[in-house]
C-alpha cells in the first residue's frame, strides 16, 4: 500500500494520526531534529524503549509531558504494552515511539510494534535522524557504496564463529555492534575467519565527549585493544573481502571470447583492465591462444 508522505509539522500542527518512529540522539542532545521535537510536543501518546532517557531529552529541549501517557516499550514488556498502543492507534490518535538512542527498529524492539501497526492498517511515519550505523560508516573511511548492518554477534563461541563464516564473503562493508567487554574477543575471531589484513575501524562513543575512532587492519585493532579497558558504545566497521582475481582458465576464456571480435591488442587491453592482471601476463596468454610464439 502506498502511503502519503508525512505532513510538515509546526508547533501549531499536531502530528497526524498514526505511529511516528522517532530517531533520537546517540550522544549529543542537540542532534535531534526539529521535526522530532514537534512530534514529541504534539503526539497524543508517547512510548519509549527507556522512558527515563526520553523524559530527560524532553526536559533538555523544554517539552512538557502535560499529562499525556508515556509508556515503556521494550523487549521484556512488548507483548503486554503493544495492545495498548495499537488501541490508541485504532482511536485515530498519534503515537510517538522513540528508541533509547538512534533510529527505531535498528537493534531495537520497535520492529514488532511497526509490523503490528502496519498489519492493522495504521499509518507509520518515520522521523529520521541520528544512527550509530551511518555515523560509524561516515567516519570509518571505508567504502560506503554497499554496506550490511550485521547487528550484534552471537555470544557463544561456536555460534559466533558460524556467524563470522556466514558473513566472510559478503561483498559489502560490514557494520557490527558489540559490547566493549567482548570486542577484543570478536576481533580475534574475525582475524581467524576473515583474515587479519582486512581494513577496519573501531568507533566508540560516537558524538559523545570521549568519541574515539581507531583505524587499521583487524590484526592491528586486535593488538591495540588487547590490554585496553574499553567502555561505552562500540561500532565495528570492516571492509569487504577482496575479490579473488580470475584464474588462468577464466582469463583465457575471456580472451577467447574477445579475440574473435577485436584485435589482439584491444583484447589484451580489455581483459587486463577487467581482471586487474598484469598486461604482460595477459599478452602472453593471448599469443598462445592465437597460435603465436
Amino acid at each position: 500500500m502506498r502511503e502519503d508522505p508525512a505532513p510538515a509539522l509546526s508547533a501549531a500542527a499536531p502530528p497526524a494520526p498514526g505511529l511516528h518512529l522517532l530517531a533520537t540522539p546517540i550522544g549529543a542532545a542537540r542532534d535531534i531534529t526539529l521535526r522530532a521535537l514537534d512530534i514529541l510536543a504534539g503526539a497524543d501518546v508517547l512510548a519509549a524503549e527507556d522512558t527515563r532517557t526520553l523524559r530527560r531529552l524532553m526536559e533538555i529541549h523544554g517539552i512538557a509531558l502535560g499529562g499525556r501517557p508515556m509508556l515503556a516499550y521494550h523487549d521484556h514488556n512488548a507483548a503486554g504494552v503493544r495492545p495498548r498502543l495499537l488501541a490508541a492507534l485504532a482511536q485515530d490518535r498519534s503515537v510517538a515511539y522513540a528508541s533509547e538512542a538512534g533510529t527505531p527498529l535498528v537493534a531495537d524492539p520497535g520492529y514488532g510494534l511497526a509490523r503490528a501497526a502496519i498489519a492493522e492498517g495504521h499509518r507509520v511515519w518515520a522521523a529520521p535522524g541520528p544512527s550509530a550505523v551511518l555515523a560509524a560508516l561516515t567516519v570509518s573511511g571505508l567504502p560506503s557504496d554497499r554496506f550490511l548492518f550485521a547487528g550484534f554477534p552471537p555470544v557463544p563461541a561456536g555460534a559466533r564463529r558460524r556467524w563470522a563464516e556466514e558473513l566472510k564473503a559478503v561483498p559489502a562493508t560490514l557494520i557490527v555492534y558489540e559490547s566493549p567487554r567482548r570486542v577484543h574477543d570478536l576481533l580475534g575471531v574475525l582475524c581467524e575467519v576473515w583474515g587479519g589484513d582486512r581494513a577496519a575501524a573501531l568507533c566508540r562513543e560516537l558524538t559523545k565527549r570521549f568519541e574515539e575512532v581507531r583505524r587499521g587492519t583487524l590484526a592491528t585493532l586486535a593488538d591495540d585493544t588487547a590490554h585496553d579497558d574499553l567502555r561505552g558504545e562500540v561500532v565495528l566497521v570492516v571492509d569487504r573481502a577482496a575479490e579473488a582475481p580470475p584464474d588462468a582458465a577464466q582469463m583465457e576464456a575471456m580472451l577467447t571470447a574477445r579475440l574473435g571480435d577485436v584485435s589482439l591488442k584491444l583484447a589484451v587491453a580489455e581483459v587486463a583492465e577487467a581482471t586487474g592482471l598484469p598486461r604482460r601476463e595477459v599478452y602472453q596468454a593471448a599469443l598462445r591462444l592465437a597460435g603465436r610464439t
